[in-house]
C-alpha cells in the first residue's frame, strides 16, 4: 500500500479543522500485523521486518494485548529516538544498511528502533481508509499503546504554537498539519496534509559545480583549510540558477565534469542536519555578498545548527575553563544541544545557579532569587515574600549560560507540590581519588534497591562522587517518609561496611570513608541537576549511566561538556524514561521498611 503524502508548506495552517503532530525523521513504514505474521513494508514497498527484528519481537510478546484488534494495519514512522520529539536519521540509515544478523540483533539491543503510528488503515480486518482522520485517531487511541514501548503512539496537539516551540526545543525536523476531516487517499499527495520543515540555514563558500547532475559543493574554513559541508541543487530560482551555472562556467576551472572555484563566493542552504559532509535534505537559500569566505567556518556551522533563541550573547570567547582551553562558546553550544535532555530536570523547580561571570578560578556565587536585570522570559516565582529563579523555556537556559552560570541546582519537589518526587542517595568519597568507593557503594544500592523492587537510575555528581535517583509517584510519599527510607538503607550499608561507609555529618569525624549523606534528601535542600556541567578543572558534567557503566573503570573526569552530547546521541539517555517510570514505581516495600 503506497502511503498518503503531505505536502511542504511555509506557513502553518490554522482553525479549528487543523490538528497538529510531530514530523519524525525516521523512515516511513506501514505495520501489518495479523494473527500469524508481523511485517514492516517501506514507503516504496520493500520488506524491513529482518531489518528491525526488535518490532515483530514486540509484537509477538504482546500478541495478546493486540489480539481482539487484529488484523491491524497502522502507517508511522521507524525511528531510533534521542528524545521523545528528536529522532537519529543517520543511526537509523547504518543499521538499515546492516546485513549481518548478529550485528543487527546486538544494535537492536544497544539503540532499538520505535514504530510511531500516527494513523490507521485497517482495523480488526476493516478498511477505515473511508474514514475522517477524526474516526480513524479514535480507533487509534484505543489501542493498548505505553510509552517506552516498541510500538508508540504520535501524540495530536491543537495548536501549532505549542508544538513548534517543543520542536525548537528539541532539535526537531518539523511539524505535520492535518485536516480533521481528511479521508486517506493511498499514494495521494495531499494538501489536506501540511509539512513544516524546521530548516537550519547553514552557510557556505562555493567550491565546484557538477555540469552532469547539477549539484554545487560548499565548504567550510577550520582553522585556515577548507572543510567539505555538502551539496544541494534543489531550491533555486530558475534566475538564480542561472546565476549561478554562469559564475562557474565563466569563473571555474573545468576538471572532467566538474568546474571547481577558488574561495570567493558565499551562499546559504536550508538544511535538516550535517553530519561527515553530508547535507539532509538541502535547499538554496540565498546568496550572501555580505559574508567573505573567512567568514564561513566551522565554528558559525555549529552555532547555525544549534539554532539559538533570541538571547544576546556577550563575550562568547572569555576563557572559563583554563586548563582545557573551554570557553563561554563551548558552553554555550553544551547548553543549547543538552536543553531537550536537561530541561525537564528543571523546568517546574525553584532554581538555584552558581555563577563563574569570569572561569571557574576566579570569584563564584549562588543565585536563586530572580535579578532585576532578568528579561521578561526568564519567570519566576513569589512565595513567602521571595521571588525565585525557573527555568521554563530555552531562552532563560540560554540566558543563564551567557551569564556564565556553570552549575544548575534543583530541589526534590515541583513548585506545585509540597512533597518529593524522587529520592537521591549522594555518595560522597573523602577524596577525587577515591572515586572507586564510589563505584562500590553505587552497586552495594543497586543490589538493594533491586531487592526492593525499586526502579534506580545513577549519574556521576560532576565532582568525586555519585548520585542514585529512585523517582516516585506524585504526591505518594511525604518528606518525613523519604527520610525515614533513606536513613535505613544508609545505616544498613554502614553496618555492613563501616570501614568504608559513614554516616557523619562533621568532615573531621569521616575519616578516609565514604559519607552517604541521606540528610540533603530534604525540603528545601538541593541536588546538582542531570547534565549540569560542573565548575570544575576539567568542565565534567553530572552525568547520566547506565548501570552496566558503573565498574572499576569508570572515572567522573571521562565526561565533559564536550563529549557528553556525542554520547547521548550514540548511546541514548539513562534517564529517557525517569519520570514514567516514577508513576508506575511500586513503593510497597518502601512503606513495609518505614513501618
Amino acid at each position: 500500500m503506497k502511503p498518503m503524502l503531505p505536502t511542504l508548506s511555509e506557513e502553518a495552517p490554522k482553525g479549528d479543522e487543523w490538528v497538529y503532530e510531530i514530523k519524525y525523521d525516521g523512515f516511513r513504514v506501514t505495520l501489518e500485523w495479523s494473527q500469524d505474521q508481523v511485517k514492516l513494508v517501506s514507503r516504496n514497498g520493500n520488506d524491513l521486518t529482518s531489518k528491525f527484528p526488535e518490532i515483530k519481537n514486540f509484537c509477538e510478546e504482546h500478541h495478546d494485548t493486540y489480539a481482539k484488534f487484529l488484523p491491524l494495519v497502522l502507517d508511522g514512522e521507524l525511528v531510533i529516538l534521542n528524545t521523545k520529539i528528536q529522532a537519529n536519521f543517520p543511526m537509523l540509515q547504518q543499521r538499515n544498511r546492516m546485513g549481518n544478523k548478529k550485528r543487527i540483533q546486538e544494535s537492536a539491543e544497544q539503540r532499538p528502533v520505535t514504530f510511531l503510528a500516527f494513523d490507521i488503515l485497517k482495523h480488526k480486518g476493516k478498511d477505515t481508509v473511508e474514514l475522517p482522520l477524526k474516526k480513524r485517531r479514535k480507533h487509534l487511541e484505543a489501542l493498548p499503546f505505553k510509552t517506552g514501548e516498541r510500538l508508540q503512539l504520535v501524540s495530536q496537539y491543537e495548536f501549532y504554537d505549542d508544538i513548534w516551540e517543543k520542536v525548537i526545543l528539541h532539535l526537531g525536523e518539523g511539524v505535520v498539519a492535518k485536516r480533521l476531516n481528511s479521508k486517506y487517499k493511498e499514494g495521494e499527495r495531499t494538501n489536506k496534509w501540511l509539512k513544516l520543515k524546521n530548516w537550519r540555514v547553514l552557510s557556505g563558500i562555493l567550491s565546484s559545480y557538477n555540469q552532469e547532475n547539477g549539484y554545487f559543493s560548499l565548504r567550510v574554513f577550520e582553522d585556515d583549510v577548507l572543510k567539505e559541508l555538502g551539496s544541494c541543487k534543489h531550491g533555486l530560482s530558475s534566475e538564480d540558477g542561472e546565476t549561478l551555472r554562469t559564475f562557474f562556467t565563466s569563473k571555474g576551472t573545468k576538471k572532467g565534469e566538474q568546474y571547481k572555484l577558488k574561495p570567493s563566493v558565499c551562499v546559504d542552504v536550508k538544511c535538516l542536519h550535517q553530519q561527515k559532509n553530508d547535507l539532509r535534505e538541502p535547499m538554496f537559500d540565498s546568496f550572501r555578498f555580505d559574508l567573505s569566505p573567512e567568514d564561513c567556518t566551522e565554528q558559525k556551522k555549529r552555532w547555525d545548527l544549534a539554532q539559538f533563541p533570541d538571547v544576546n550573547i556577550t563575550h562568547p570567547d572569555k576563557v572559563l575553563w583554563p586548563k582545557p582551553g573551554y570557553k563561554k562558546r563551548n558552553l554555550l553550544l553544551y547548553m543549547r544541544r543538552i536543553a531537550p535532555y536537561i530541561m525537564s530536570f528543571l523546568k517546574d523547580k525553584k532554581l538555584t545557579v552558581i555563577r563563574f561571570p569570569d572561569g571557574i578560578h576566579e570569584e563564584s556565587f549562588f543565585q536563586k532569587h530572580l535579578p532585576d536585570y532578568a528579561p521578561d522570559y526568564v519567570e519566576s516565582l513569589e512565595r513567602d515574600g521571595e521571588i525565585y529563579t525557573l527555568c521554563q523555556n530555552l531562552s532563560t537556559l540560554i540566558w543563564f549560560s551567557n551569564q556564565g552560570a556553570l552549575e544548575y541546582h534543583v530541589p526534590f519537589e515541583r513548585i506545585h507540590e509540597q512533597n518529593p518526587h524522587e529520592i537521591v542517595f549522594d555518595l560522597d568519597p573523602p577524596s577525587d581519588d577515591d572515586f572507586g568507593m564510589a563505584v562500590h557503594a553505587a552497586q552495594l544500592f543497586k543490589h538493594l534497591l533491586d531487592k526492593l523492587e525499586l526502579v534506580s537510575f545513577v549519574k556521576t555528581s560532576g565532582g568525586k562522587g555519585m548520585q542514585i535517583h529512585i523517582p516516585i509517584p506524585k504526591d505518594r510519599l511525604t518528606y518525613d517518609e523519604t527520610r525515614a527510607f533513606t536513613e535505613k538503607l544508609a545505616t544498613l550499608l554502614v553496618k555492613q561496611e563501616p570501614s568504608m561507609f559513614t554516616i557523619e555529618r562533621l568532615k573531621k569525624n569521616r575519616g578516609n570513608r565514604l559519607y552517604i549523606d541521606y540528610v540533603q534528601h530534604a525540603e528545601g535542600k538541593t541536588i546538582i541537576a542531570p547534565y549540569s556541567p560542573r565548575g570544575r578543572e576539567h568542565a565534567t558534567v553530572a552525568t547520566p549511566l547506565y548501570w552496566s557503566e558503573v565498574g572499576e573503570s569508570l572515572s567522573p573526569t571521562d565526561f565533559t561538556i564536550e563529549n557528553v552530547l556525542e554520547r547521548v546521541e550514540e548511546h541514548g539517555c539513562p534517564f529517557a524514561n525517569y519520570f514514567d517510570v516514577g508513576e508506575q514505581q511500586n513503593l510497597e516495600h518502601i512503606y513495609q521498611l518505614i513501618e
